[in-house]
Formats: C-alpha cells, structure tokens, sequence
C-alpha cells in the first residue's frame, strides 16, 4: 500500500520563530502558525470564523533563514509533513501530539507589518531555501513585488 503524508498550510506566525541548535550543530526553528476557516452557520446563517493552531519546527539552513526573516504575525506558506510526537509524564500519563515538519516555505504579503493582508503575496525576489537534508528545496519568496523592510535580497549569502 503507498503512503503520503504531505501538508500546506498558510497562515500567520503566533510567536517569533525560536532558532535553537542541537548538540551535533544542527539549525532547529520552532514556531506556531493560525490558519483561518471561514463558513456559515447551518442554523443560525450568520458567519463564523475558526482558527487552528499548528506547531511547526524546520531544520538546517532553512531553519536560520525563517528565523532570520520571519516574525510574529508575518503571513507564510509552509508545505510540509505530519510527526506524531509521543512521551510519557512524570505522572506515567501518556501524551502525544502533532507536529508539522517544514520541508519549504513562501514568503507572502507584509501581514502584520502595516502593509498588504496575509492573502496577498507572490512575485518580487527569490531566495533558494535547502532541505533538512541539504539538498536544495523549494524557492521562497517574499511577496509584494519588492524586498519587505525587514530584509534585502542582496544581503542574502546564497
């Protein structure tokens, strides 16, 4: 039987993302994402908003340019892959949880930062992001046509 665990996701960031590094010198970004359904009710035929929240984690030199681009608010396309994390407390009681493994990301509109709504996004730069593995990955770009505020692509060291 064939298997596929893929995720997209778009949505904006909760928190900063928070770049850490493991003992082997490994880049690990943690950081959540709240995406937003819109519908009308069944019975009362007015709008509702839902909002989930999804905790994601990217590694390697992806993981150092989404921590050093992106913040709280900023809206962002993650594609990605399910982990079911499982640990037991000190209690003996048994947790699990879902995580989204970051595989490639655009950057989308300016969000939060006074400009454009997390819809808008699309051309203007391009950087190449890589893999958990190294390898080259998808291509993220940041939206609106021009380099945002935070960042300029010619600082970019690839």
């Amino acid at each position: 039987m064939a298997n596929f665990n893929k995720v997209m996701l778009m949505g904006n960031l909760t928190r900063d993302p928070e770049l850490r590094y493991t003992q082997s010198g490994s880049a690990l970004v943690k950081f959540g994402l709240a995406t937003n359904r819109r519908y009308r009710s069944k019975a009362s035929k007015e709008m509702v908003e839902e909002t989930c929240f999804v905790d994601i984690e990217g590694w390697g030199q992806q993981a150092e340019t989404f921590s050093q681009y992106m913040s709280k608010g900023r809206p962002v396309f993650i594609e990605g892959r399910l982990r079911l994390d499982s640990w037991e407390t000190k209690e003996g009681q048994k947790r699990s949880r879902l995580v989204v493994v970051m595989e490639g990301f655009q950057f989308l509109g300016q969000g939060g930062r006074g400009g454009g709504e997390g819809g808008e996004g699309g051309g203007g730069g391009e950087m190449k992001a890589r893999s958990a593995a190294g390898r080259p990955g998808k291509v993220a770009e940041a939206g609106g046509g021009q380099p945002a505020e935070d960042y300029d692509f010619d600082d970019i060291p690839f």
